[in-house]
């Protein structure tokens, strides 16, 4: 699906439990696409396991719908935190949706416990989960200046329209253009970020 839509794959990162696609990519890609993408995880695993499901592995049925309902918990970087902040991302702010996941990820991570039981496997599973989780909030600000400066750099063509009245830039979402009202007047995107990057493309 990512070839289909054209996005560039850096790597492929292997955890315990599968593996992770990992992109080089604007972050500013339709939110459509990257779903589409997302899904098309899950959506595979389905037809695989339909189309072996006649051979009666041993255990192989239990190990597609452990493997699809771990990977659709809300746990970064599970596909099911992606296809949560995915759809946060369509109603509210890109800025915000960095803190919604991390918490909502914070509070997932010890329903494991509960439900499976304490065991070396989950425990490892449970640290790497975490160590990614940490990672993800730790990088909140170079991807939220990364995703500002694509706004300067390259022609997005989005069909929503947004008006910013207090010149807050975390109130900023994807899929949209941002005009900004000061002073009795509206200030375009692409001017209003531009006096906030130097020449260097630093934010101040």
């Amino acid at each position: 699906m990512a070839l289909y839509f054209k996005w560039h794959i850096e790597k492929v990162k292997l955890y315990p439990f599968g593996a992770l696609t990992l992109f080089e990519e604007h972050l500013n890609k339709p939110i459509k696409e990257e779903m589409m993408i997302v899904l098309a995880g899950p959506i595979f695993q389905l037809f695989f396991y339909h189309l072996f499901s006649g051979l009666n592995w041993n255990h192989f049925k239990e190990f597609h719908y452990c493997l699809l309902y771990f990977n659709l918990l809300p746990i970064i970087p599970l596909d099911g935190s992606k296809i949560v902040m995915l759809f946060y991302q369509y109603f509210f702010s890109y800025w915000r949706s960095f803190y919604f996941l991390f918490y909502i990820s914070i509070l997932t991570l010890p329903l494991l416990f509960f439900q499976f039981g304490f065991s070396l496997v989950l425990l490892l599973i449970l640290i790497t989960l975490f160590m990614d989780m940490v990672e993800f909030f730790q990088t909140r600000n170079f991807c939220f200046r990364k995703f500002l400066l694509e706004r300067i750099l390259y022609r997005f063509a989005f069909s929503k329209r947004k008006v910013i009245h207090d010149g807050n830039i975390k109130k900023m979402k994807r899929d949209t253009k941002h005009l900004f009202y000061q002073k009795g007047h509206f200030v375009s995107e692409e001017t209003y970020l531009q006096k906030m990057f130097d020449f260097k493309g630093k934010a101040w």
